[in-house]
């Protein structure tokens, strides 16, 4: 597999930055009360983008997916989201 340079122009018109690319993705992250994204990172692998860290809840993965597809494409976003739900006593 082949990575681009270490921002997102390849796949954006706009030549946005890595920088501002996870920027935006964590703010629209954090904008949403549905997810907690607290223990979610956001990294760029050339026009990749990888979520990273935990999640709590299964529905946390399929809006984060969601959030970062809207902003970079479904086939530049990257789960490696481990799942820490809590155990049943």
């Amino acid at each position: 597999m082949k990575f681009g340079p270490a921002n997102h122009e390849e796949r954006c018109s706009e030549g946005h930055s890595s920088a501002s690319t996870i920027a935006t993705i964590e703010a629209a992250l954090s904008a949403d009360p549905d997810i907690d994204s607290s223990a979610i990172e956001i990294r760029m692998l050339g026009p990749v983008v990888l979520l990273e860290g935990f999640i709590s809840k299964i529905e946390d993965r399929e809006k984060a997916i969601s959030i970062a597809a809207m902003i970079v494409g479904w086939e530049n976003v990257h789960d490696r989201m481990l799942s820490r739900f809590p155990t049943q006593g």
